[in-house]
């Protein structure tokens, strides 16, 4: 039995470790390199775990936003108090142990905007003298929640179709439809924003 299972009322426990493999995955992908040296992947999504437990009203709260979402922005905030620790503390800085280059270092963990911007087409392309990141994500921010969970799910979890319906508690077709429905939304968004570049 893990210390998650311990630390949460009932059936939380086991319930959260459902989403362990997925949570593993989107912290491998957003550890920072160089905290990668004092931390794991696994430190992180434990950490995490913990926390939720010790948040049930989170939980209980707003039964219409899926556990998986919620479980995902715990990561996130631990993520971010980890790299606030050891990397912008004054005291055994993980920096000095290392030399370094990547200039993110001491920064939040942050979705892959880069990558993500890459895979959308059309309108940004007319705004190359823009930051297309920002404008990413204002469209995004823009989007309704349904809109915005698939394609947080398919484009910075890296989710396929299947995995996305699971998550989300629908059927495949259903989360295929949705997806290009908000791929159409963020486009059309996108194209209303470019509009007010100069």
């Amino acid at each position: 039995m893990t210390q998650a299972e311990t630390a949460c009322p009932d059936a939380w426990g086991s319930h959260f470790l459902e989403y362990r493999g997925r949570l593993l995955a989107l912290a491998r992908r957003n550890l920072n390199p160089v905290l990668a040296r004092r931390v794991s992947a696994e430190d992180v999504v434990q950490e995490a775990l913990l926390a939720a437990c010790g948040k049930m009203a989170f939980f209980e709260n707003n039964p219409e936003i899926p556990v998986y979402f919620k479980l995902r922005t715990i990561l996130f905030q631990t993520l971010t108090a980890m790299e606030r620790k050891h990397l912008q503390c004054l005291k055994r800085d993980v920096c000095r142990e290392v030399n370094v280059t990547d200039d993110g270092v001491g920064s939040a963990a942050r979705l892959d905007w880069n990558r993500f911007a890459d895979t959308v087409t059309g309108p940004l392309t007319r705004a190359v003298r823009a930051d297309r990141y920002t404008l990413l994500r204002k469209a995004v921010e823009a989007l309704p929640e349904n809109d915005r969970q698939i394609l947080e799910l398919r484009h910075f979890d890296d989710m396929s179709n299947a995995d996305c319906a699971e998550v989300l508690h629908i059927g495949p077709k259903a989360a295929s439809i949705r997806y290009v429905r908000a791929l159409q939304r963020l486009r059309k968004q996108l194209m209303e924003l470019t509009e007010f570049q100069p």
